[in-house]
């Protein structure tokens, strides 16, 4: 995990449960003697998570709909901090913090997750977009009852057929942006994911899943064709932001990936390589911006 993760370890969970009491019913031993909870019960995820957030992260009140993705704290901030890093690089070495840096969370989902962790850690103000507008109301509760993200962080329903298209105002600048993007080809293929899931906890033929409404698990062609479609359009808004960048899961997507950026002819390309426990992803990272309007714009967005 990066060395900034707050989670590295593992999990204490009497003192999560002191933090937030329903946790503590949810609480057994593995068969090693350990505490631990049901990583395969919805109820007991979200409750771990709650209570990730309000120890971690300040979060008083956070709640998603039933069904709807319930994210790994842990992973998505070592994403937030290797993305701090980025623009760190860019910067002497150091961390732009605080409201002047502006980050666009690409598919903020009900969860808010990226700018609950990024205005907690940074500072940073955040507009998060989606397609849902389920998700986005469930994501403004969250805002609306913590006081501290809703001055930072603000959503924004994306209703054109596009990613980035119409998305962003002529007039705003972006330091940075991410994205999870949907990780399957098919709803076939994510329910077949989520039994691979269920066996490696031995509970095969549940016909359950692991939580994420169809916009969240599966678009046609996955996150290879959605990454695609992320850098294409991000050529047309390339003066308006610093970095852009997209989690990318599989491994086998990252050569098609990278044959994608050289056809869009960025300044710079990075692929941070991020490591989990057992799961391995990567944040591929790209800017438009040359040497000296790079130069122009940390000595005008990120200068103290």
């Amino acid at each position: 995990m990066h060395p900034r993760n707050k989670h590295a370890g593992r999990y204490d969970l009497e003192a999560l449960a002191r933090s937030v009491p329903e946790l503590a019913a949810l609480i057994r031993l593995n068969p090693d003697g350990e505490p631990t909870v049901d990583f395969a019960d919805p109820a007991a995820v979200k409750t771990l998570n709650r209570a990730l957030l309000k120890t971690f992260y300040g979060v008083e009140r956070w709640d998603i709909p039933p069904g709807y993705l319930c994210p790994p704290v842990p992973g998505r901030a070592d994403c937030i901090h290797h993305a701090a890093d980025l623009l760190a690089g860019a910067n002497a070495g150091v961390v732009p913090r605080g409201d002047s840096v502006r980050a666009l969370d690409v598919g903020v989902g009900a969860n808010c997750i990226y700018p609950i962790i990024g205005r907690a850690e940074y500072g940073w103000r955040f507009v998060g977009s989606d397609i849902d507008t389920a998700a986005l109301a469930a994501a403004q509760k969250t805002l609306d009852a913590n006081p501290a993200l809703s001055s930072g962080v603000k959503l924004r329903l994306q209703t054109a057929p596009a990613i980035l298209k119409g998305l962003l105002k002529p007039e705003e600048r972006f330091d940075l942006t991410l994205c999870n993007p949907p990780f399957n080809a098919s709803l076939d293929e994510a329910r077949a994911g989520a039994e691979r899931k269920w066996a490696n906890l031995d509970r095969p033929g549940t016909g359950k899943n692991f939580g994420g409404q169809g916009g969240e698990l599966w678009t046609p062609g996955g996150e290879a064709a959605f990454t695609r479609r992320l850098i294409s359009e991000s050529a047309e808004v390339g003066a308006q932001v610093f970095w852009f960048s997209t989690l990318l899961s599989k491994a086998a997507n990252l050569p098609g990936v990278l044959k994608d950026l050289e056809r869009a002819k960025p300044a710079l390309t990075r692929v941070v390589e991020m490591e989990q426990g057992q799961k391995k992803s990567r944040l591929v990272a790209w800017t438009f911006l040359d040497e000296k309007r790079r130069a122009e714009w940390r000595s005008r967005r990120w200068a103290r």
